[in-house]
């Protein structure tokens, strides 16, 4: 689905009454996440053309898995409309997130990716319901409506991402959605656009670009929980290095790219954080350029 195809997807009733369809716009965010799994190379990251750093985890399932929690997305489009508090939403996600569990047998693709996009498709909601001004940003409509709920909530101790959280002092998946996702909005999104400039006709080459950036600059606990952090220098340097030298404006992207992959795949590294913020901005920026 275009951003063309989103921006069409919402249209104005008599008195004013905004109309929406939520299915519609999960269906965006399950093809963001289609789209994140269909790119190559991507630094330790599962693709459609190898499992990265991953042994329990490939392609097709995280297709069943996003195919499985799409439905919650659209119920979180629902209640941000209804304007219904991070109570329910967190309900919504957590029934998400069981769902998901069932049917990888246990395998944790897409929990990031339900608590981000998730809160990205409520703002959608909230925005087309008038709880918040047409052009504000989703991040922002996240931060304002529910910033303080996100941060106030309980934690789930035993993840990885928490557990690297204490022990590195590492903000987070919980305090980048609280202030309005700033490393989509000021990363993402940008290398996205700046990607669409060097590389116009190949949508995949503007992904990685994106994909390296995040990389490059955020603090992603995934990094942190397998390689420590020394392995999340590491990281951030060599995807900095390739954004340096020209990144997928150059002949031999794919190449320097496909060494960093490999680099990343043997010391077992993956930045599944980055790869949630990638998915993100490919939502975000279907929602926000399309309806400009």
């Amino acid at each position: 689905m275009t951003a063309a195809a989103l921006s069409q997807s919402v249209s104005a009733r008599p008195h004013g009454e905004t109309w929406f369809d939520g299915g519609t716009i999960a269906a965006l965010a399950m093809r963001s996440l289609e789209l994140e799994l269909e790119t190559w190379p991507k630094p330790g990251l599962v693709s459609h053309i190898d499992n990265g750093s991953h042994d329990d985890m490939d392609a097709a399932l995280f297709r069943t898995s996003a195919r499985t929690i799409a439905p919650y997305f659209a119920a979180l489009v629902d209640s941000g409309a209804a304007g219904q508090g991070m109570g329910r939403l967190r309900v919504i996600g957590l029934e998400a997130e069981a769902a998901m569990m069932n049917a990888t047998a246990g395998i944790n693709t897409h929990r990031g990716a339900v608590f981000g996009l998730g809160l990205l498709c409520a703002a959608y909601g909230a925005r087309a319901a008038g709880l918040a001004g047409p052009v504000t940003s989703l991040g922002t409509v996240v931060a304002s409506l529910w910033g303080r709920s996100i941060l106030d909530g309980p934690i789930l101790l035993h993840s990885h991402g928490a557990r690297a959280r204490r022990r590195y002092g590492s903000g987070g998946a919980r305090m980048e959605a609280a202030q309005g996702f700033p490393n989509l909005y000021q990363i993402g999104l940008p290398a996205l656009r700046r990607a669409a400039l060097a590389a116009p006709n190949d949508d995949e080459a503007q992904r990685v670009e994106a994909c390296f950036a995040l990389i490059a600059s955020v603090e992603d606990t995934n990094l942190l929980h397998r390689g420590g952090s020394g392995g999340l220098r590491f990281a951030q340097r060599a995807a900095r290095q390739f954004i340096l030298s020209g990144g997928v404006g150059t002949s031999d992207w794919r190449q320097r790219a496909r060494a960093v992959h490999d680099s990343f795949v043997a010391r077992r590294l993956s930045p599944g954080g980055s790869a949630d913020l990638l998915a993100m901005s490919l939502f975000v920026r279907a929602c926000e350029d399309g309806a400009r």
